[in-house]
């Protein structure tokens, strides 16, 4: 994979460092280190420049991306891909239900990662799986994956700092509030290498915002709208089991598979800013037809 991205200083960039000036473009110390190994990995107004060259304003600076290696142990699978969203550095692909993100014990040829290995491959393009917001297996929907170190990067700095914002709809046992906020943190439940609870003792800052968007009378299930403030582990499956409407077809949390065999939760938009281009990104997916077809 090879990407070539200008950048144009300002006035009121003059005086800085080439160094100081990218990094202020978000760009890593590690992928700065990877950039002076590169050949022509730096040039400024197409000259190779050294890192601590200053700058005027009007002046360009290319970086030059090149990565020649695939990840390892991720074997490429032909298994079918819907993709959202795909450029020069960036894939967003609407993960199916069942499937794994990554590969793992008793799952080393059905996630995301190897099918989207042999999507590249195919391609003739090497692939280093960088996924940015991980879904369960069972969720459905939107899920970003950086295509080379400087995205990856960046929208991993998005995430931390919640720059990311995420919409999910699930389908939930009982009619819910109109709407409502929950605020209580999250921790891994004792004896438990998977579950997680609610504990306000040793758990982690967690809030979800949410809305009913509709209500079916007929099976008592609420479809709603949720909003993350946090990213926890299984944050939406326990804060909404704490509050007594868990999700369906959950099988940590509420193993009732009378409508749907998986849980019903669906990663229904993104919106964030494009790490290279400075787009503002607003990405959104259908609900699957098992989830709809229950109202």
């Amino acid at each position: 994979m090879e990407r070539t991205i200008d950048y144009i200083a300002s006035y009121n960039d003059t005086g800085k460092t080439i160094e100081k000036f990218l990094k202020e473009h978000s760009i890593t110390h590690q992928v700065l280190v990877n950039l002076k190994k590169t050949t022509n990995g730096i040039l400024k107004n197409g000259i190779w420049a050294y890192t601590n060259e200053k700058l005027c304003d009007g002046d360009t600076i290319s970086i030059h991306i090149v990565e020649n290696d695939n990840s390892v142990n991720i074997e490429p699978v032909n298994i079918p891909l819907e993709i959202a969203y795909e450029d020069e550095d960036i894939i967003v692909v609407n993960k199916p239900a069942d499937m794994p993100v990554h590969p793992s014990m008793g799952n080393h040829d059905n996630t995301l990662a190897n099918a989207l290995m042999y999507y590249f491959n195919s391609q003739g393009k090497d692939f280093v799986f960088r996924c940015i917001n991980r879904l369960d297996r069972d969720t459905t929907g939107l899920t970003i994956i950086a295509k080379h170190a400087l995205s990856s990067g960046i929208l991993g700095a998005a995430v931390a700092s919640r720059d990311i914002h995420r919409t999910y709809f699930a389908v939930c046992s009982g009619k819910t509030p109109l709407s409502g906020r929950i605020d209580a943190p999250i921790a891994r439940k004792d004896d438990s290498t998977i579950e997680r609870c609610v504990d306000f003792e040793n758990g982690e800052y967690a809030i979800t915002d949410y809305s009913r968007i509709a209500y079916n009378e007929k099976n008592g299930l609420s479809l709603v709208k949720l909003n993350l403030l946090t990213g926890r582990t299984h944050q939406i499956r326990v804060h909404m089991k704490y509050i007594g409407y868990p999700l369906i077809g959950d099988f940590l949390y509420n193993p009732d598979y009378t409508f749907i065999n998986r849980q019903a939760l669906h990663s229904g938009r993104l919106e964030f800013t494009h790490p290279v281009t400075g787009q503002k990104m607003d990405l959104t997916s259908d609900l699957p037809s098992d989830m709809k077809s229950l109202f």
